[in-house]
């Protein structure tokens, strides 16, 4: 992972006038340098790597082109929080709807596998007229499909969040990427499905051996076995080599590491889909196969730990949903009094990150930040009062995507506001 964060700043008091002269000795100083460095064993800075900031970039030469960028020393960016298994993406940093796939947030069973892709394959079996075998190599030789499409963790609230909580720590828990693999359908096909398949269950390589079942409907529609994230290959935490992806679908069913997928006639009742991932309602009943992420947003800015400053702000965020596109975004700065729609920014893909905007003028006073998603089926953001109706005091973290405020003091810090679930 990139190390971040600001470096420590020499002092420069003066810069001498660029000359042919002057570029040639630093060149061939910093050759020397290299030079006897790698005679001694020993690594030398370059003399155009240190900390130092000239007053005129113009004058100074600047560094070569490296093997792997970097990003600024001055681009601050939160670090992925860790919280055991599980580690969340910054949202209150990041710009647009893409996640640097270092950023993207994971969540483990049983770690990270170390994978040889020459010694990886995907079988594919059951009710099928042909078992097979597909190798990384051969997953390259089929038809590439190519979608932007979020990943959420079905368990993406903290509950217990008090005010000093970023969004990152809140609902750190999806990320949206450009996934390239091949469509789940083709290779279905290539095998043949049996006319009595109705599920199939997907299985990893980690030593939790990941698996759950997913809906032949699901399957032969837009789910596609991935290699590739942001146009590079899969990085270990996000499946290296092959992973599942499901859009719209609860995070935990986009099997990563994927070694499996077995053809049957009814689910499989996994110890994920049992013992987890099932959501306990009122009168004694249970929520089970709730794979789809309903509409959701969160403001990202103003949140804590900002301070603001009198006057034009703009409230800005991220909403999705796994039924389709976002249609609307409504922003509220009186607690949901009165509600106004903000601009959607760039493209609203279907079961994807959008951004949204809205210009607002503090004046001092008090104020609670809130926004609502609404999704092409017509499905509005539910407050939390209104999930606890249904689902009960102290329900489980799955599928809660509550309508979330931010609370602007006075002198300008900005809370969380902090609400139990009961």
């Amino acid at each position: 992972m990139t190390k971040r964060g600001s470096r420590e700043e020499a002092e420069v008091t003066s810069t001498p006038a660029l000359t042919r002269r002057s570029m040639l000795s630093a060149i061939l100083g910093a050759a020397s340098a290299g030079i006897a460095g790698a005679a001694s064993g020993e690594t030398q800075p370059s003399a155009l790597d240190g900390p130092s900031v000239p007053p005129d970039p113009t004058r100074v030469p600047g560094t070569g082109p490296s093997a792997f960028g970097e990003r600024s020393s001055f681009a601050r960016l939160s670090r992925r929080a860790a919280f055991g298994v599980i580690s969340g993406t910054p949202l209150q940093d990041l710009h647009g709807t893409i996640t640097p796939a270092d950023l993207h947030f994971e969540r483990h069973h049983a770690g990270i596998p170390t994978i040889d892709p020459a010694n990886h394959a995907l079988m594919i079996h059951g009710l099928v007229d042909r078992p097979l075998r597909f190798e990384i190599a051969d997953l390259l030789r089929f038809p590439a499909v190519t979608r932007t499409c979020f990943i959420e963790c079905s368990g993406n609230l903290r509950t217990d969040a008090g005010p000093e909580t970023t969004p990152q720590e809140l609902c750190g828990l999806t990320s949206q990427s450009e996934w390239t693999g091949v469509a789940l359908s083709t290779l279905l096909r290539e095998a043949g499905l049996s006319p009595s398949a109705r599920w199939l269950l997907a299985e990893g390589s980690d030593a939790a051996i990941m698996a759950r079942s997913i809906p032949i409907e699901k399957a032969l529609d837009d789910a596609f076995v991935a290699y590739a994230q942001n146009g590079e290959p899969l990085r270990p935490g996000q499946g290296y080599p092959i992973r599942l992806v499901l859009p719209g679908f609860e995070g935990n069913t986009h099997v990563k590491w994927l070694r499996r997928i077995e053809v049957a006639d009814r689910p499989f009742m996994t110890r994920e889909e049992t013992s987890k991932y099932t959501e306990p309602l009122r009168g004694g009943r249970a929520r089970a196969f709730s794979f789809t992420m309903d509409a959701r947003s969160i403001i990202t800015t103003p949140t804590y730990p900002a301070q603001l400053e009198r006057g034009w702000h703009e409230i800005r965020g991220l909403a999705w949903s796994g039924r389709g596109r976002i249609v609307r975004v409504e922003v509220s700065v009186d607690g949901g009094a009165r509600w106004q729609e903000a601009r959607l920014i760039g493209p609203a893909l279907p079961t994807a990150h959008t951004r949204f905007g809205l210009p607002w003028k503090w004046t001092g006073s008090g104020a609670e930040l809130s926004s609502r998603a609404i999704d092409e089926t017509g499905y509005v953001q539910p407050t939390r009062r209104a999930l606890i109706d249904v689902r009960g005091p102290g329900a489980l973290p799955y599928h809660l995507n509550p309508i979330t405020s931010w609370l602007v003091e006075s002198d300008g810090r900005v809370l969380y506001k902090s609400e139990g679930w009961s």
